[in-house]
């Protein structure tokens, strides 16, 4: 019986060269990475949190603009946010961004999740349809607020067509007066809830304005909702196509009719999509400005007005600097009220 020896194969020689190569190598794979990422860093870094820093050091102050740099900080360290809060003015942007964002959020995605519905089953001229009602979307909120606004100017638009159409005179004659909806123009605050408000939180008579729904703000909202609907559709028409047929069939196999399968089935799958576009549609509303600036500015009695537009009158026309960084701060507040909670969330579900 012949026996073989396996004769080991030789090893490479380890050179200095190639102990370099692996080094450089492995030095690569190490800071390769962060050396991509740090200029975004630092830029992001120093415009981003950066100049939220100097706001709130600017919100702290008494008296800094870009022509009287003082830096002396008030003695009362909140007494800018303080002063904020009290003003009835700013009473009312905080009402206005309360109304205007619930009203839009209710608006807008029940808008597009009828539209994305009614395309979803249109079978002939999808796409058409799709880009129609997603076209608004792709307008300036600019041009938006000016078309907007002559519609719902009290001589012009809609209350020509009420004349028009003969329901001016039909309420008249019931009335006594004409059909002629001051829209953008009427100062009125329906719904109020002062008592209530100030009675849970004890105190006094904190407000100065009154809590409710002012009337001129229901126009804007409408403009808003029309120019984002269609992106609440195309979430919607995502999250339609993203569900099998077969559980619609399904359904229809237990006996649910169409209505019961949205309510049972298709809506309650569609919640992600939900919260995600109440989420984007929340922050956008939060921080509107272009819109209701065009469209009705600060309105009579501050029934339109929103912090946006406070920031922009108090730091450039009145150089109250240390006012729209502490209303600017409050903003920025109220988005990561809306955000982190959601980012939070979403990242804990990655994790697990």
């Amino acid at each position: 019986m012949t026996h073989t020896s396996t004769v080991p194969a030789p090893q490479p020689v380890r050179t200095g060269r190639l102990t370099s190569h692996g080094r450089w190598a492995r030095l690569r794979r190490t800071w390769l990475g962060p050396a991509l990422v740090a200029p975004s860093f630092i830029l992001l870094a120093v415009f981003v949190y950066g100049f939220i820093g100097f706001t709130v050091f600017i919100s702290l102050t008494q008296r800094w603009n870009p022509f009287n740099r003082d830096t002396t900080l008030r003695a009362d360290t909140l007494g800018n946010y303080a002063d904020l809060f009290s003003t009835p003015r700013f009473q009312a942007d905080l009402r206005n961004t309360v109304v205007f964002t619930l009203l839009f959020l209710i608006a807008s995605v029940a808008l597009g999740l009828v539209l994305a519905i009614l395309v979803h089953h249109v079978v002939i001229g999808r796409a058409f349809f799709r880009s129609v009602f997603l076209f608004p979307y792709a307008l300036s909120f600019i041009v938006t607020g000016v078309v907007w606004r002559w519609i719902f100017t009290p001589q012009t638009g809609a209350n020509l067509l009420l004349r028009a159409s003969g329901a001016s005179d039909a309420y008249a004659s019931m009335t006594g007066r004409p059909l002629q909806p001051d829209w953008i123009t009427d100062h009125r605050v329906v719904g109020e809830l002062n008592g209530v408000l100030e009675s849970i939180i004890p105190g006094g008579t904190y407000l100065h304005t009154h809590v409710g729904i002012p009337l001129a703000l229901i126009p804007v909202v409408i403009a808003a909702a029309w120019q984002l609907g269609g992106f609440a559709m195309a979430m919607y028409l995502a999250g339609l196509a993203a569900i099998p047929d077969e559980v619609r069939e399904a359904a229809l196999m237990d006996g649910a009719g169409p209505l019961q399968t949205y309510r049972k089935v298709i809506l309650p799958m569609l919640r992600p999509v939900t919260l995600t576009t109440v989420v984007i549609l929340g922050h956008v509303s939060l921080k509107i400005f272009d819109l209701v600036y065009a469209m009705a500015g600060s309105g009579v009695g501050f029934s339109t007005d929103v912090p946006g537009i406070f920031v922009y009158e108090q730091m450039f026309r009145a150089l109250h600097y240390n006012a729209g960084a502490a209303a600017s701060i409050v903003m920025l507040l109220l988005v990561c009220a809306v955000v982190v909670p959601y980012l939070a969330r979403t990242y804990a579900r990655e994790d697990s």
